[in-house]
Parts: structure tokens; C-alpha cells; sequence
């Protein structure tokens, strides 16, 4: 009597359903696209069958579906675009993903709103990550509308702001440490990286480095929401070792993160992730980080950088930042913040909600 081979597990057929504001990857930022593109390429690699609906000018190695461009792409080739561009390209994007409900065994969402609506009776089998704050009046709406919705936190600190009913989970973002190469010399000047705007506070990192004596340089766009911020509380301040180096992609985000003492992270609201801080770990370097949003569950105070509470405290941090040790830090980061260590951790949650 012949016997039956046994079956392999069926792969998870996987949709990952980005924003339309920039490629993915991104071209030099753009943290949610960064974050989505190394999820792909690590649940791909992890055996998943992965598609990606994104702009067309995304260059993701996984199957990708998506006939208009992004938001960048627009802007860079018509100049000033009208306000409803954003509402026109997420809608096409839902609409090739609501064609295809039927393909996935998971529909991952890493935009806001519309979907649960396009959902309907098919809301469990999907996953909604949330990169952004959620304790504002528009989640708090959106939540208590629909309490069926599975949604992801990025972090412990998130999720207290997501009902009970929504909650999947907590899955801490990972990326691709090949893109980092890491640096064990003590680095030459404390760095910034973010959006300046009065959430980042790259003012008060110049002020830090300042008390200190340190060079410093600051990396990030000018946020299009709060453009005023930079011309009056930073542009003042450049000049005797203050250095604006603008936006940054991957090899120039390395290239500054290994070269630094410090990353300093001096943020002044409830930050749900913080992706620079383990890129900067990806590094070897040290993070001081104000202790707010999700800083707590990142950094590990007095092995991968310093909590602090205020700008004495930062000071302080930068004295004694040299008795860290980076490579130390570089071994946290891959044990704690890989893409592939994320990957696994959304599968598990995805396999948990096929079984319930």
C-alpha cells in the first residue's frame, strides 16, 4: 500500500497595503515605507507569499500591485499638486486591493481609515498597524466605529491608547541591519535625525550640544505641517558646530549615525515607535532619549544609551556616554531589532488570528 506524502504547510499568502505619500522604499525618508519595504523582504524570506500594494515607483523585490505613483513622485514632476491628490490615490489603491479580497489569507494595512469601511464582513482576516499616535479625536472615532478591527501597536506605549476590542498585539519595528555598518570608535559629535517640528525638538538637541561643547549635526526635513518651526527656532542656531545637512537617505543616514557619539532623541510628545533610535543602535551608537512615548521599551538605560528626563540629565548623559560599550550596543540591535525578528513576530500574530 503506498503511503501519502505528507502535506507541507501552505504558505501565508500575505497582502501588505502601503500609503500612497512615498515609494516603497522610501528614497530618504519616510519611516512607515521603510518599515513596510523590510517587512516584506523578511516575511518573503521567511517563507510567506507576499504581495505589495503600493505606488508604482516602489522598487520592493515582492510581487507589487499599484498603477499610479506616489505622492513624491507627483509632486517632484507637477510641482504644487491639489489637496485631493492624496484622497484620489488612496482610493485607487483600496480599489485594486478590494478586487482581490479574496487572494489573502491576511490583508495588512499600514494607512488609516478607509479600509475598515471597504472590509466589510471580511475585517477579521485583516491586521491594521497604526504608525502614528492614536490618542487623538479622529482614532479615538475611528476605534469605537469599529470595534472588529484587528489592529497591531508598535509598541506597549501605543497600545493603551487602542480599546481592548482592537487589540492584536504588540509587534516593535526591526530593520535590515545590512543597510548599517557599524562604527566602535568613540565618534566625533552628537547627531540628530527627525522631521523638525516641535514634536522632534531639534532645537533642544542644539542646546544640549551646546552646554556640552560638542559639534553637532542635524538631519530631516522641514516639516510640511509646521514650516515656520524651522526658520524661527532653528536656523538662528546653526553656525559654530551647529551643521543643517538636510535630508539624509541610507548611506548618508549611516554614514552620520557611525561617526556620532550620541543620537541625541529629545522628543517632547508621545512617540509611538522611534525608528533612528535602532538604526542608530544598528550602528554601535549610544542613544539619549527623553522619556516619553515608547522610549522606555527601546532603549535600555545604561547599555544602549541613556533615559532622561530633561536637558540637565541629557548633559550629564553626554559626560558619560563614553562608558558605553558600542559593540555591545550593536549586539542589542540584533537581538532585539532585526527585520526578521519583526517578521516572525507578525507571523505568529497572524497565524494566532487564522486560528480564532
Amino acid at each position: 500500500m503506498l503511503e501519502c506524502a505528507p502535506q507541507l504547510p501552505k504558505p501565508i499568502r500575505v497582502a501588505q497595503v502601503a500609503p500612497s505619500i512615498f515609494p516603497v522604499p522610501p528614497r530618504d525618508h519616510g519611516g512607515t515605507e521603510r518599515v513596510i519595504h523590510d517587512l516584506c523582504v523578511a516575511m518573503q524570506r521567511q517563507g510567506c507569499e507576499v504581495t505589495l500594494f503600493a505606488a508604482s515607483d516602489s522598487t520592493t523585490p515582492v510581487t507589487r500591485i499599484g498603477s499610479l505613483p506616489s505622492l513624491q513622485f507627483l509632486e517632484s514632476e507637477h510641482g504644487t499638486v491639489p489637496p485631493s491628490i492624496p484622497a484620489v490615490l488612496e482610493s485607487v489603491t483600496l480599489d485594486e486591493v478590494r478586487q482581490r479580497l479574496d487572494e489573502f489569507d491576511i490583508l495588512h494595512f499600514h494607512g488609516e481609515f478607509f479600509h475598515a469601511t471597504l472590509l466589510g464582513d471580511q475585517r477579521s482576516k485583516s491586521l491594521t498597524t497604526i504608525h502614528w499616535r492614536v490618542d487623538e479625536l479622529d482614532r479615538k472615532l475611528f476605534f469605537n466605529a469599529f470595534p472588529d478591527l484587528p489592529v497591531a501597536a508598535i509598541s506597549a506605549s501605543q497600545q493603551r491608547g487602542i480599546p481592548e476590542a482592537n487589540r492584536a498585539g504588540v509587534v516593535l519595528h526591526g530593520v535590515d541591519g545590512d543597510r548599517f555598518e557599524p562604527s566602535f570608535e568613540p565618534g566625533s559629535y552628537l547627531a540628530f535625525i527627525g522631521r523638525m517640528t516641535d514634536q522632534k525638538r531639534p532645537d533642544k538637541a542644539i542646546d544640549v550640544a551646546v552646554e556640552c561643547g560638542h559639534p553637532i549635526k542635524l538631519a530631516g526635513t522641514v516639516d510640511v505641517g509646521n514650516p515656520l518651526y524651522f526658520d524661527t527656532y532653528v536656523r538662528p542656531k546653526l553656525g559654530d558646530g551647529v551643521e543643517y545637512v538636510g535630508p539624509v537617505g541610507d548611506a548618508a543616514k549611516s554614514e552620520l549615525l557611525r561617526g556620532a557619539t550620541a543620537l541625541l532623541f529629545p522628543i517632547d510628545w508621545p512617540e509611538p515607535f522611534g525608528l533612528v533610535m535602532i538604526e542608530a543602535m544598528a550602528c554601535g551608537t549610544p542613544v539619549i532619549a527623553w522619556n516619553k512615548g515608547s522610549v522606555s521599551e527601546v532603549v535600555e538605560d545604561g547599555v544602549t544609551g541613556f533615559i532622561v528626563e530633561n536637558e540637565a540629565q541629557a548633559v550629564e548623559a553626554v559626560n558619560k556616554v563614553g562608558s558605553l560599550d558600542r559593540r555591545r550596543i550593536s549586539a542589542r540591535f540584533e537581538e532585539r531589532f532585526t527585520a526578521d525578528r519583526m517578521a516572525r513576530d507578525y507571523i505568529e500574530m497572524y497565524k494566532r488570528m487564522l486560528k480564532s
